[in-house]
């Protein structure tokens, strides 16, 4: 029960209405649904994007080539 409080303070009332009447609705009445439901519900915290300085950008883009691997590896001879 005090999880379901603190979850006011935390969600606001309407949230944890919302979520209690979801869980309601799924014929689910345990507090820890509940408290999973609003957890969903949260929006994703926003990642600050950091600004690449311009002399760290690319000029020349990395051109995928697998056969400069494998000249990089010994030659074997067949025995």
């Amino acid at each position: 029960m005090v999880k379901i409080l603190t979850a006011v303070m935390v969600d606001g009332l309407d949230a944890l209405e919302a979520a209690a009447t979801e869980a309601l609705a799924q014929g689910i009445t345990s507090a820890d649904v509940v408290l999973n439901i609003l957890a969903r519900s949260r929006s994703a915290p926003v990642v600050p994007s950091i600004a690449t300085p311009d002399h760290l950008r690319l000029t020349i883009e990395p051109i995928a080539d697998a056969g400069r691997y494998d000249r990089l590896l010994p030659i074997r001879k067949a025995a």
